[in-house]
């Protein structure tokens, strides 16, 4: 895997953000919206936690896990440390995540930012098999990165075609803007199934009383 080597300067600048207010949040409402209360998510390559800690202020079992320790010190000191694990992306597994203590069935993965980028090609195509194993059937693969990067729309369609990860939406940002050729960041949504099923129960807090 291709890393940046000043994880320590990374660490920080992001730390100072959070304490600074700014919204990092993003993923986190996307990724809430596809699913049901309460739900099992996996962030791989989670950085200091931001997105677990949305999740998890809405309600969901969160996880994340990063194979830096710098950043997950920080996640660690802003938010609740048994929420993260260092773990690889070369590491993961449903073997791996029951030694750590993590749930191995997930309504919801995410990859956002660099995460694809670092991995080499055989890399990322071992982390979406098992990613696919680890989904359950409703559950949706979300990656968000840069479109023309390694790891990009054209890498993600070409390592899942003829897998029964489909390509049900792709968006040129988190907050739904429509995606085409020319754009530079990329939010893709696979499932298992083209036509997910709703929710085993009613969700949200206005459902008004029958």
């Amino acid at each position: 895997m291709s890393v940046s080597k000043d994880y320590d300067s990374y660490a920080a600048k992001m730390k100072n953000l959070t304490l600074a207010g700014t919204d990092l949040e993003s993923a986190a409402r996307f990724v809430d919206m596809l699913c049901p209360r309460g739900s099992n998510i996996l962030d791989i390559g989670c950085g200091i936690g931001n997105a677990v800690n949305a999740l998890r202020q809405r309600g969901h079992q969160a996880f994340g896990i990063d194979p830096t320790p710098q950043v997950l010190e920080v996640a660690g000191e802003l938010f609740d440390d048994t929420w993260f694990r260092q773990l690889g992306a070369g590491e993961l597994n449903s073997e791996s995540l029951h030694e750590c203590g993590l749930p191995t069935n997930f309504e919801a993965i995410v990859l956002s930012g660099n995460v694809p980028a670092f991995l080499l090609e055989e890399e990322f195509a071992g982390l979406l098999l098992v990613a696919r194993n680890l989904l359950k059937e409703s559950g949706a693969l979300v990656i968000g990165t840069t479109a023309g990067a390694r790891g990009g729309t054209e890498q993600q369609d070409n390592l899942l075609d003829g897998s029964d990860l489909q390509l049900i939406g792709r968006f040129s940002d988190w907050h739904l803007s429509p995606y085409d050729s020319s754009a530079d960041w990329s939010v893709s949504v696979y499932t298992k199934s083209q036509k997910r099923n709703g929710f085993d129960k009613r969700d949200g807090i206005f459902i008004l009383p029958t």
